[in-house]
């Protein structure tokens, strides 16, 4: 999340990596001009409403998130997880984990099949709104945590490699109800390039 020190706003919105068509059919154009210009663009304005004149206001967006709680948190933490979950997506993905990462994954699921379908599981299974994650701790191990709304797992100490969206806004457009067709379909974009240098970075 970048600061921007011209416009007078603390946090600023990260643009898309890529055309705003370019995630389809899986995402469609009008689906990310609603969940980044809209809702993702919305947490941060929020969060720069909310800090100001407040201890928060000098604070790196990761620290926030670690000591605020209620609605700072809950912008701050909405903020920081959909510049993370459009970052590790691509029109050109890498397809499978290599590397260290893969090892990992192999160690910890026996597959790249049976992690995507336990982080499956956990989002369709997901009572309402929330985030699914992959993250590794300091050692490198792998866990899969799930939580309602905001949750980040920044929180428990962990380091997050890839995420899920099971807010409605991230699919409703595309896919009404169909939750799991969403998750499914999210898969072919996911670029294990990126999720493997956030691996390699923990």
């Amino acid at each position: 999340m970048a600061n921007d020190s011209t416009s007078g706003a603390r946090f600023t919105v990260r643009e898309l990596p890529y055309a705003y068509d370019a995630l389809a059919p899986q995402l469609s154009e009008e689906t990310l001009r609603y969940h980044h210009d809209k809702h993702y663009a919305g947490y941060v304005a929020k969060l720069n409403e909310l800090i100001l004149d407040t201890p928060y206001e000098g604070q790196p967006l990761e620290d926030i998130i670690l000591a605020a709680d209620g609605a700072v948190y809950n912008n701050a933490a909405q903020a920081w997880n959909h510049a993370f979950y459009f970052e590790q997506l691509s029109p050109d993905p890498q397809r499978v984990p290599t590397g260290a990462l893969a090892d990992a994954v192999v160690r910890t699921f026996g597959s790249g099949d049976a992690l995507r379908e336990r982080m499956n599981r956990e989002a369709v299974g997901l009572f309402g709104s929330g985030w699914v994650w992959l993250a590794a701790d300091r050692q490198g191990g792998l866990v899969i945590v799930s939580g309602p709304n905001a949750g980040n797992p920044l929180r428990q100490g962990l380091v997050p490699l890839l995420c899920i969206d099971v807010w409605e806004h991230a699919y409703y457009i595309d896919y009404r109800n169909r939750r799991a067709d969403a998750v499914a379909a999210l898969w072919d974009r996911i670029d294990w390039k990126t999720v493997g240098e956030r691996y390699a970075k923990r």
